[in-house]
């Protein structure tokens, strides 16, 4: 080996800590990064099929490489949302159903942002949940009428017996209270006690 490439080997924090980079099985690399990689699809404008779709492919597509390595978490995690991605401009291609990003480097500070350390998001998903719960019912209504039913302002301000302005100032409030309490959660998981 020569001198170059044994401090590029060493470069690795796992190559440090214990010799070698312990790569996971493909069924273990599936069930860490499948969420995350779904869940960055739909970020980047996919419906649930297609994502279920395109995560299956990214993962056939990976495993089947001669040349793949498992570097370590983070960087597997980045290989895998390129991959997808490449594969969504792929699909979009060939069915033209879907607008891009001009910008994928934006998406993936976001996604970096907005996930962490947590690859696949489900902690943060898990804090949404819990901070949902802390919210009045009818934060929770408004937000659901909004988000999932995709009602209009004037609509939800109807359903709750409130003005437009009313819906709109209580789901701001809701909202800011949600992202308050999932960055507090968040930031009690990835500190040490």
């Amino acid at each position: 080996m020569l001198a170059a490439e044994s401090s590029f080997v060493n470069w690795w924090p796992e190559t440090q800590a214990n010799g070698c980079v312990s790569e996971l099985s493909p069924a273990e690399l599936v069930v860490r990064h499948q969420d995350g990689i779904w869940r960055y699809l739909r970020l980047l404008g996919c419906d649930a099929a297609t994502a279920d779709d395109l995560t299956q492919e990214t993962f056939l597509r990976v495993l089947r490489r001669d040349n793949f390595v498992q570097h370590s978490d983070e960087a597997t995690s980045e290989y895998l949302r390129r991959t997808a991605y490449n594969l969504l401009v792929s699909y979009h291609r060939k069915f033209g159903r879907i607008h891009l990003s001009d910008s994928p480097e934006l998406l993936d500070e976001s996604w970096q942002r907005w996930a962490g350390k947590d690859l696949t998001g489900n902690e943060t998903v898990e804090a949404l949940r819990e901070c949902m719960e802390s919210l009045t019912e009818r934060a929770r209504d408004a937000l659901a009428m909004r988000f999932v039913h995709n009602t209009p302002r004037v609509k939800i301000g109807e359903n709750l017996g409130i003005s437009d302005h009313g819906a709109r100032n209580l789901m701001q409030r809701a909202k800011a209270q949600l992202r308050d309490c999932v960055e507090e959660k968040l930031r009690a998981i990835t500190q040490p006690s």
